[in-house]
């Protein structure tokens, strides 16, 4: 079985989501039971856990954004 890519919203993005859009991007996931992962960064500008969701999941959410 192949598991789908998993990405954090800086991988899809390319620049940093913000807390804002973060957390409506988790509720949202959240609240359709779409399945994501934890992720521990550390780099120069945060360190901390970040939010890993499936790349179709985001490419869906960001369609009419």
């Amino acid at each position: 079985m192949c598991m789908e890519e998993m990405l954090s919203l800086y991988d899809y993005l390319g620049k940093a989501a913000g807390k804002e859009l973060g957390a409506a991007v988790n509720n949202f996931a959240k609240a359709n039971k779409i399945p994501v992962a934890i992720k521990e960064v550390s780099n120069p500008k945060y360190k901390g856990k970040i939010m890993m969701y499936p790349k179709s999941f985001l490419e869906v959410y960001f369609e009419d954004k």
